[in-house]
């Protein structure tokens, strides 16, 4: 199994990134996704998730009305569209999988990670 995150970058405050993760063995439509991000000199913290059906979304309140989480399954990638962004964005940005319905806004509760791709907000 293997996720690939990609599409971070350098973009200046209030610009826009959207950020993917493309997985090989398995599928995002048996798992549930989440990102979760890492700051430099603070702990990996959620961010967002999706179901394995894609019918419930969670989004951390900081990023909520700037984010949004979707997944193509045809493409088999989960994408992460931010919005709006602030140099508090800045990190790390880390997808996961689960084959677990509930708690998939922890950490803790996910199987398979990615590599992370890092995304700088400039103010």
């Amino acid at each position: 199994v293997q996720l690939q995150a990609s599409g971070g970058g350098l973009v200046q405050a209030g610009g826009s990134l959207r950020i993917s993760c493309a997985a090989s063995g398995l599928t995002f439509s048996s798992f549930a996704t989440g990102w979760f991000r890492q700051a430099p000199g603070k702990e990996r913290e959620f961010v967002s998730a999706i179901s394995r059906g894609g019918g419930s979304i969670y989004y951390a309140d900081s990023v909520k009305g700037r984010f949004t989480i979707s997944k193509d399954n045809a493409k088999n990638t989960v994408y992460l569209q931010m919005n709006s962004l602030k140099p508090e964005d800045t990190a790390v940005y880390y997808c996961a999988a689960t084959r677990s319905i509930l708690d998939i806004q922890r950490e803790q509760t996910y199987d398979y990670w990615g590599q992370g791709t890092l995304v700088t907000v400039s103010s």
